[in-house]
């Protein structure tokens, strides 16, 4: 994990940051494989109370409320990460959502899909043009479900909830 917060022995947050230019077809399989897998650990392990007591016990450290787990990926705008992305599946039908759809949509799928399984409070994705074009924006997201402002808005939220004193 690239950040994490831990508070008086408790895990409040833990933060993947990743970054992708160029070499998108495989480095797209290989951040979705390390996301997931990174996340399933993190669970497995907070399950087995690796990071300290949680829910039904008593003590400091002591509270129901998972981690924020959080997933962001800035990603070269470019035209090959836009373009649909042939996909090709020669024993079963290619899921709909990926039919036609370029590395940047597969990124937006990836972190809905990680939101939508639980396995990550948010995900982001953040398309940042290479040139100094002013014509070109200079950063865009997909959709308002993985733009940094619900990323960051989410982070601190959590944060916040996690130090309030009680009563």
């Amino acid at each position: 994990w690239d950040v994490v917060v831990v508070l008086r022995g408790r895990l409040l947050a833990a933060l993947e940051f990743k970054s992708q230019v160029g070499s998108f077809g495989n480095n797209l399989n290989n951040r979705t494989e390390e996301a997931v897998g990174s996340a399933v650990d993190l669970w497995r392990a907070a399950h087995a109370q690796a990071y300290g007591p949680v829910g039904g016990t008593t003590g400091e450290t002591a509270d129901p409320r998972p981690p924020f787990v959080g997933f962001f990926v800035l990603v070269e705008d470019c035209e090959k990460v836009r373009a649909p992305v042939r996909a090709d599946a020669p024993h079963f039908p290619v899921v709909p959502a990926f039919r036609g759809a370029s590395y940047a949509e597969r990124y937006r799928i990836l972190c809905e899909r990680l939101m939508e399984e639980r396995l990550y409070t948010a995900a982001s994705v953040l398309l940042s043009a290479r040139s100094s074009d002013p014509a070109a924006p200079a950063l865009r997201f997909l959709s308002a479900a993985t733009s940094p402002e619900a990323f960051f808005t989410a982070l601190a939220g959590s944060l916040l909830a996690s130090v309030q004193a009680p009563g």
